[in-house]
C-alpha cells in the first residue's frame, strides 16, 4: 500500500498488486477514494483502477494496446467484484474472446519471432 498526500492535503491510500495473466505480468493499482474526494467532502467520490504491463514490456492486453489502462468507477464496484485483481481478470477474460484481441495478440507474437 502506498500513502501520498492529495492536493487537498488528505492522505491517499493506493493499493498495488502484481498479477500474471496469460504469461504477462501486470501491476494493478487501486484507490478506493480517488484523490481523497469523499474524505475531504470536496466532491463526488470516485474509485480509480489502473493497470500497467510490467513484463514483457510492450505486451498488449485485451483492454489496451499500450500496456497502460485507467478506469474510474463508482465507489464499491471493485469490492463487489471481489477486489481489483478479480475485476481486472474478469475484464481481461471477457475481452479476450474478441476477434480484435486474437488478431492483436497474434501480431504481437509474430513480431516476437523475428524481433
Amino acid at each position: 500500500m502506498l500513502s501520498i498526500a492529495s492536493p487537498s492535503g488528505q492522505d491517499r491510500s493506493i493499493t498495488s498488486e502484481l498479477m500474471i495473466w496469460e504469461g504477462i505480468t501486470i501491476q494493478v493499482c487501486f484507490e478506493a477514494d480517488w484523490l481523497g474526494l469523499e474524505a475531504s467532502g470536496a466532491g463526488r467520490p470516485w474509485s480509480h483502477l489502473e493497470l500497467q504491463v510490467m513484463d514483457p514490456k510492450g505486451a498488449p492486453l485485451p483492454v489496451t494496446d499500450t500496456g497502460y489502462w485507467s478506469q474510474f468507477l463508482a465507489p464499491g464496484e471493485v469490492e463487489e467484484a471481489g477486489g481489483a485483481v478479480a475485476l481486472i481478470t474478469a475484464q481481461l477474460e471477457e475481452f479476450s474472446h474478441t476477434k480484435t484481441w486474437r488478431v492483436r495478440r497474434a501480431r504481437w507474437e509474430q513480431q516476437d519471432l523475428f524481433g
